[in-house]
């Protein structure tokens, strides 16, 4: 289809923070849980919900241009498809999610090996059998349609899960004893599109934008004023994404910095700031940041 991209989003437990990142970059997404085709404020897109699970299988056939979809997925699924960008961001965090062996507590099972014969529950089946397989454990692998958490130990001895934060697992008496891989979003493209310069340029641009929101959701913007002999200390306080923006203000004897930092160093660089002479100090949210 010339001058629009056919662009998969991913329906299920990553579709609010998906839309959520598009909204940060600029492009609004309207859902209204009836249709499969929410509507977007960008006459070249055309976007589609879909399964993540499925995401690789409509693009590589082409049904799609482009989509977005855990890593996890495309492993899984063996299909060619071209990673453009990874995206780290899940359900509730902006971290990797991890796909973990886990047993039931107080089952004596401490590692793989402990798992020989024995029967494993899992959304994950053919990296679940690649990563036995490497370590030369016998195991049969059952595909689980959900609930897997409650599966051991009557329907299965041990489990291959997701997780963000393990509370889930925990809560279900289990215990993780190895990671089996990591995951994280990544938006990934056909082969057609690809080779297409028109789509290809049109992707890149999305990528971009998905890319600086973000990095802006970890960082804020800050700007003070500070005397010129005490310039020199306040740049040694300042973890700088590059370095910081001085500028001249009226009284020649005073400069403003302007800088960007992870928001966590905030609480600590701020009183530092002030202790060093700055004044006038202002911390502002970011939008976009483009490295």
């Amino acid at each position: 289809m010339a001058n629009k991209i056919r662009l998969g989003i991913p329906k299920g437990s990553l579709q609010d923070a998906t839309i959520s990142l598009f909204k940060c970059a600029g492009w609004n997404i309207y859902a209204d849980g009836r249709s499969y085709f929410p509507s977007i404020d960008d006459k070249e897109i055309e976007c589609m919900l879909i399964r993540a699970q499925e995401m690789a299988r409509y693009v590589e056939h082409g049904v799609l241009d482009a989509g977005l979809t855990g890593i996890d997925w495309v492993v899984e699924s063996g299909l060619n498809v071209t990673s453009i960008t990874s995206l780290t961001y899940a359900k509730q965090s902006r971290r990797k999610v991890r796909w973990v062996l886990a047993v039931p507590e107080g089952s004596g099972f401490e590692k793989a090996e402990d798992l020989e014969g024995k029967t494993i529950a899992t959304e994950l089946v053919g990296v679940t059998k690649n990563y036995f397989a490497n370590k030369g454990v016998n195991v049969k692998v059952e595909f689980s349609w959900g609930a897997t958490e409650v599966k051991p130990p009557m329907l299965a001895d041990a489990i291959v899960e997701v997780t963000e934060t393990g509370s889930s697992l925990k809560a279900n008496r289990l215990t993780i004893i190895d990671t089996v891989m990591e995951s994280e979003t990544h938006l990934i493209a056909s082969q057609a599109a690809a080779n297409d310069p028109w789509k290809r340029e049109k992707i890149e641009s999305i990528a971009l934008m998905l890319r600086a929101a973000i990095d802006a959701q970890a960082q804020v913007g800050l700007m003070l004023n500070v005397q010129r002999q005490h310039l020199q200390k306040i740049l040694e306080v300042l973890p700088a994404l590059n370095s910081p923006t001085i500028s001249e203000l009226s009284n020649p004897a005073w400069v403003a910095v302007n800088t960007i930092l992870e928001e966590p160093s905030v609480r600590e660089v701020i009183p530092r700031l002030k202790a060093a002479g700055a004044t006038g100090i202002v911390e502002y949210p970011l939008n976009k940041v483009v490295l």
